[in-house]
């Protein structure tokens, strides 16, 4: 039954949500599901109902989820490849006085989808931008992540999206976001398509070991979270084939820094390994020492007296 059919729904969303002004000459940042649609606002969808349009990633995947809400609209789609040539004429009638939605696939624009282009022209132009707040998979996945014991800040996190699809490029990303979350000794959220996560899992397993917190199909039938060693993922991801399907968001929680007081000779397997790729990449010895303290919390005074070695070697 579409929500629009009930007037109880109605009657409700506008009690609840007819109170506030919703300005002409304005851009309406919306949040949508997901995954499951109820996961919808009740003034999301009374918002979207007082529209003159909506920008959307895809016009058949937001024309399904209008057509569920009861809503018919005019939708313009605005996606990566056209969102620069797009956005001038969405301002335009912004300042014709039109009030206008801007919705992705699922979650909130801008956040690793669309939308950031076209919230920043419009400030911009000086017109108003009302963000309703709504469905984020990273938010939701550290939600049921936790942080292991001995971690200093419990609810900082760095947000790294979609990493880089080229395999040497993703693994210098890789190393440079987890260097970061590691020294704020915050968690790092990142974004994985499923023909990625093997990649993803063995380029892990070539790092210093880290607890991870994987989440997939989040709000969805088949939603399932499991946290696990970061070295491990390769193998649990193996054991099944239906654990390699939907989207995925995945929380890398820091390692707890370790106290300066070893020497060369206590350093992991891990942590050598990692010095080592960061050498044969061609970095100086103090760059390279410098990003392995980083992701591994091990001694720099240990990391250099390797690295010497190993450029002697």
């Amino acid at each position: 039954m579409a929500l629009s059919s009930s007037n109880e729904l109605a009657a409700a969303a506008h009690a609840l949500c007819g109170q506030q002004h919703y300005p002409t000459h304005c851009l309406y940042v919306v949040a949508t599901p997901i995954g499951n649609r109820g996961d919808i606002s009740l003034r999301a969808w009374y918002t979207l109902s007082l529209m003159d349009a909506i920008a959307c990633e895809d016009t058949r995947n937001s024309a399904n989820l209008l057509q569920s809400l009861g809503l018919h609209k005019p939708l313009v789609a605005v996606h990566e490849h056209n969102e620069h040539s797009q956005t001038p004429l969405l301002v335009a009638r912004l300042q014709a006085g039109e009030r206008i939605a801007c919705i992705s696939d699922a979650g909130t624009p801008g956040i690793s989808d669309p939308g950031a282009h076209l919230v920043a022209a419009v400030r911009a132009a000086g017109l108003r931008i009302i963000p309703l707040p709504g469905a984020c998979a990273a938010v939701t996945a550290l939600s049921a992540s936790g942080v292991p014991a001995g971690t200093a800040h419990a609810q900082g996190f760095v947000f790294a999206g979609f990493l880089p699809s080229k395999g040497r490029e993703r693994l210098t990303a890789l190393q440079a976001w987890i260097a970061q979350a590691q020294a704020a000794q915050h968690n790092l959220v990142i974004y994985e398509a499923p023909h990625r996560m093997a990649d993803l899992a063995r380029q892990l397993a070539d790092l210093p070991p880290l607890t991870l917190t994987l989440a997939r199909e989040l709000s969805k039938q088949f939603e399932h979270l499991h946290t696990l060693p970061s070295h491990d993922l390769a193998a649990w991801l193996a054991e099944d084939a239906q654990r390699l399907r939907g989207e995925f968001a995945l929380v890398l929680h820091p390692s707890p820094v370790r106290a300066a007081t070893a020497d060369a000779g206590d350093l992991d397997e891990a942590t050598r390994h990692t010095l080592t790729v960061l050498l044969d990449e061609g970095l100086p010895v103090k760059q390279a020492v410098a990003l392995a303290a980083r992701l591994s919390g091990a001694p720099r005074n240990a990391l250099y007296s390797a690295a010497l070695a190993l450029r002697q070697a």
